[in-house]
């Protein structure tokens, strides 16, 4: 594999309604505080998260995160208005997806039953 060149490879999602809809879908990772995604305080590293991206749905909508580019920046945020994009900007897709990993630090606390809890 190429480090300097395009990094592609295949992303396994659980089949449902909303992959089976897109048009055009592509799996974008990004980091988590690219997206300003909340995670538990106890994660302190960037954590990669699998964005879902309708390609074929390239048209401002309401309440929906949009994938933009603007001077070859790959922008993902949601606007209120269409004046609201950047001066300049193209909207490549509507965001449909975003799947974050399940990280140990994410264990449920303490139930207070020592038949439920793996730490007691």
């Amino acid at each position: 594999s190429d480090p300097d060149g395009p990094q592609l490879g295949t992303v396994a999602l659980d089949g449902g309604s909303v992959v089976a809809a897109c048009e055009d879908p592509v799996a974008i990772i990004a980091e988590h505080t690219s997206l300003a995604v909340p995670l538990p305080d106890a994660i302190t590293e960037p954590v990669d998260l699998i964005v879902l991206v309708d390609r074929a749905a390239n048209h401002f909508a309401e309440r929906r995160f949009l994938l933009t580019e603007q001077n070859g920046e790959l922008i993902i945020g949601a606007f209120e208005t269409k004046a609201d994009l950047p001066a300049g900007c193209e909207i490549l897709g509507q965001v449909q997806l975003c799947q974050i990993p399940w990280l140990p630090s994410m264990k449920k606390t303490k139930t207070g039953f020592m038949e439920v809890d793996e730490y007691f």
